[in-house]
């Protein structure tokens, strides 16, 4: 599932920058048509009618056989259209408009796939299920525009092409895997990963719900697994866990979006968090310490207790009865500390008990060296085409989840100057994540034993929304293209022309991607520069009590507003405003003006931190609603913090340490319908040395 021991510290990546304020006109009408073709994934057969467009208008209903995915399509439709678009119910097809109905298929579509017929009156998806129906609206708002993705009244117009689309997946699972234990990541933003994932039509999201640094989940039966367990994470940050109303919540979420929660509980390795919580549950009967580090494989269940199988099969069954999915994922990897006895020993007397819930068991691939249980699921994350384990594995039975670590682990780095992410399963970029067949990547083990393709995204470097988005755009798609698409169907050449075009789409929708210069990428609108007025400058609050490393002391309060309000000058914002060897607009009680170390220019920014004292500096700026924006600046020094706060707005990204040379930080935000302004700041953590700033920037993206 993981990796050897890895970086002790890793540069954060987030967006925010101070500097001119751009303002994006309103696009103009699309100058062409989406073609059917452009899809991504790519569907399986496309039928294009020359000469043919619907086109959506003020007048348009949705009649529908599944309430569910017509109300999801009109919410998706109406903020950016201004069209009312009222939703009805029925089977019959209608002569104008659009309808999404559970019969009429052609039969080769099965239970997830659909067909779409577009013609100059009549816009249909077809399916046999209402996943089906719900794969197929993920296609048409593909069809349409970009700005169709706005929460704002955009200008249209909203035209499809004609033609017919036939489409189903290759595989039946089609996963992302998110890692909330090295980091813990709130249920806002795994719901907005969810709704990313579902527009590509994946259909499972693994949670990575425990490990050494953190348990994420209550169980009632032992409550500081939640309290202890939860209470760190990589880092030393505060951590967090899930309530079983917030999961219950989480699984109710994802299934409206016809996707899969797959929980893991990783045994009996990677289970520091829950030795610490509980030192019974450790065989000399003392609990180790909390761990905040990376390192891996020095865990382990006592496998001689008869209270770790109590253990287990308690949360087992509290996790189960909170998830309606048909899998348990019961990790199963890393575990160096365990003998190779002791470890079949362990999942032998483990895995009946999901069985016992009516649960299939899915373990990394090293539980083959275990008893065979129905229905297995073995989930390789290797970085060659063959495993011992793996091998094991498909002799006894199991189905193949394919995850391998130098294809499909979105935590690895694009290039070396990517500044989040690992290396040690090798640099992935998007060529090397796509150009790959699952049907035949391992010898040995045949087609038909590949159940399908999950893409894990593990958080040692990821503490925010956008540095999830950073790592997985635009490799997820396509991934997402391995496990839905035939592959006939597949070719890098247009591929990178229809995953480029999604940039616009992203761009509208917030999304922090990155940018890769292996694909030619559309664009929206350029910005044209503006100038905001000027506001008057007062000192700034002091900093906010809070001691967690983890996030800024400035990330749970809004800003001050005593903080000093500033417009960038016309032209370029030299050094974020200091360049001239006055502090203003910057203000801080601990801040100044330096000449050395300076990464351009001749003046720099620092701060003098205390035991006491994080010496924030900061400076509010006028922004636009409803705008993505990216603050970028260079620091130097240990744990040093940027970010920005504002009405709707709550971002912040560190580095655990530069060294003596200045590091970029970034991290994107988007504003609210009422933002007018924000707040941008920079600070150290209390008792490191001083820190230097450097080249600041505020940009709309």
């Amino acid at each position: 599932m993981q990796r050897p021991a890895l970086l002790a510290a890793a540069l954060a990546l987030a967006t925010v920058t101070v500097g001119a304020v751009w303002t994006i006109a309103a696009p103009p009408a699309d100058a062409a048509v989406v073609s059917l073709q452009d899809v991504v994934p790519a569907p399986a057969s496309v039928q294009p009618a020359s000469g043919v467009t619907f086109t959506l208008g003020s007048g348009i209903g949705i009649q529908t056989e599944s309430l569910d995915v017509g109300n999801a399509l009109a919410a998706l439709l109406r903020p950016s259209t201004g069209y009312a678009l009222p939703v009805t119910t029925g089977s019959g097809t209608p002569s104008s408009g659009i309808a999404l109905l559970l019969s009429g298929a052609d039969a080769s579509v099965g239970t997830e796939g659909y067909q779409l017929d577009v013609t100059a009156s009549l816009l249909t998806i077809r399916a046999q299920t209402p996943a089906g129906l719900f794969h197929g609206v993920q296609t048409l708002r593909q069809l349409l525009p970009p700005t169709v993705e706005a929460r704002t009244v955009q200008s249209g117009p909203w035209t499809v092409a004609g033609g017919r689309i036939i489409d189903r997946p290759r595989y039946a699972y089609r996963g992302a895997m998110l890692d909330v234990s090295r980091h813990f990541f709130g249920v806002d933003t795994v719901k907005r990963y969810i709704d990313e994932i579902a527009q590509y039509k994946l259909n499972v999201l693994h949670l990575h719900l425990s490990d050494d640094q953190g348990w994420r989940i209550v169980v009632d039966a032992w409550p500081r697994l939640a309290t202890v367990g939860g209470s760190t994470q990589v880092g030393g940050g505060a951590g967090g866990y899930y309530t079983k109303a917030q999961y219950t919540d989480l699984v109710a979420y994802a299934a409206a979006r016809h996707i899969t929660i797959v929980p893991e509980i990783d045994m009996p390795g990677h289970t520091n968090a829950a030795l610490a919580s509980y030192a019974e549950l450790n065989c000399n009967g003392v609990a180790p310490a909390l761990y905040t580090g990376t390192e891996v494989g020095f865990s382990s269940f006592c496998v001689s207790k008869e209270v770790t199988y109590t253990f287990v099969q308690q949360v087992l069954n509290e996790l189960a009865a909170l998830t309606p999915g048909p899998y348990l994922h019961l990790g199963g990897d890393e575990a160096h500390s365990t003998s190779e006895a002791d470890y079949r020993t362990f999942m032998n007397r483990v895995q009946p008990f999901a069985g016992a819930l009516n649960k299939t068991v899915v373990g990394w691939h090293q539980i083959g060296q275990a008893d065979h249980t129905a229905g297995r699921v073995a989930q390789f994350w290797g970085t060659g085409t063959s495993d011992a384990d793996l091998s094991s594995a498909v002799s006894k039975g199991d189905k193949i989840l394919l995850s391998p670590a130098n294809k499909t682990y979105l935590d690895m780095k694009y290039t070396n100057a990517t500044p989040l992410g690992l290396t040690w399963a090798g640099l992935i970029e998007v060529q090397t994540a796509y150009n790959w067949d699952p049907g035949t990547y391992l010898p040995g083990v045949p087609a038909a034993s590949i159940l399908g393709v999950e893409a894990p995204l593990w958080s040692e470097t990821l503490r925010t929304l956008a540095d999830i988005e950073f790592m997985a755009f635009p490799r997820m798609p396509a991934l997402a293209e391995l496990a839905w698409s035939p592959q006939s169907a597949r070719n890098w050449d247009t591929f990178k022309v229809r995953l480029g075009a999604q940039g616009p789409r992203w761009t509208v929708q917030g999304i922090n991607y990155y940018r890769s210069p292996q694909v030619p990428w559309s664009t929206l609108p350029s910005a044209s520069p503006t100038v905001s007025p000027s506001a008057s400058r007062s000192p700034s609050a002091s900093p906010s009590a809070s001691r967690s490393p983890s996030a800024s002391p400035s990330a749970s309060r809004s800003p001050s507003p005593s903080a000093s309000v500033s417009s960038p000058p016309a032209g370029v914002l030299a050094n974020g405003g200091f360049e001239t060897g006055s502090l203003a607009p910057w203000t801080g009680s601990r801040c100044s003006v330096v000449t050395s170390p300076v990464r351009s220019g001749t003046r720099a920014l620092t701060g003098a931190v205390t035991a006491g004292d994080t010496a924030q500096c900061q400076q509010t700026v006028t922004v636009q609603p409803n705008r993505t924006y990216r603050l970028t600046g260079y620091v130097q020094g240990s744990y040093v913090y940027i970010g920005a706060t504002g009405t709707g707005v709550n971002v912040s990204t560190w580095t655990p340490g530069t060294g003596n040379t200045y590091a970029p930080l970034s991290v994107t935000f988007t504003t609210g319908a009422t933002t007018t302004s924000v707040t941008v700041f920079v600070h150290g953590w209390y008792g490191q040395p001083s820190y230097y700033a450097d080249d600041f920037s505020l940009t709309l993206v």
